[in-house]
């Protein structure tokens, strides 16, 4: 399936294969439980759907990278050209070209060319109220988690 350029996202641990329902479940959830199937159903049910878990997966995936979201930023307010996309992060020409592939593969921005210019815009607007969630929950203190712990680090 080629939604949100799943196929040209990078997902560091891909766990399609565990996705696949066996209709098993471990022996000692068979031992917890008097009417196992029927639980097991019900968690299922809660799991959600695995394509809509896939596609949100991709689109975080796309999320991941701070170029991409830097990009994403500097395109909110209008559209750029790559070399005013290269300014805005100070990088060079390659680095700020792949992470607008991964974007327009992603469907979250569009390309218009212009003679020998091409200009960058977001696709949809509504991406920035997730990112602004997002980076509420990452900027946030310690009350307002479950646990009152921080948040962990995320490896690159």
């Amino acid at each position: 399936m080629q939604y949100l350029g799943l196929s040209v996202i990078s997902i560091k641990h891909d766990m399609s294969d565990s996705s696949v329902s066996t209709g098993d479940f471990p022996d000692s959830f068979g031992r917890l439980y008097d009417d196992p199937h029927t639980v097991a159903s019900k968690l299922r049910e809660r799991a959600g759907d695995p394509a809509a878990a896939k596609a949100a997966a991709c689109l975080f995936a796309a999320f991941s990278n701070p170029q991409r979201l830097q990009l994403l930023w500097t395109l909110r307010d209008g559209e750029c050209c790559v070399c005013e996309l290269q300014t805005a992060l100070d990088a060079p020409q390659s680095t700020v070209a792949t992470q607008l592939r991964c974007l327009t593969e992603a469907e979250l921005i569009r390309a218009r060319n212009d003679g020998k210019w091409t200009y960058y815009r977001v696709a949809d607007p509504h991406i920035f109220e997730l990112i602004e969630q997002a980076t509420t929950i990452s900027e946030g203190d310690s009350a307002g988690r479950p646990d009152g712990d921080e948040p962990a680090e995320v490896a690159e």
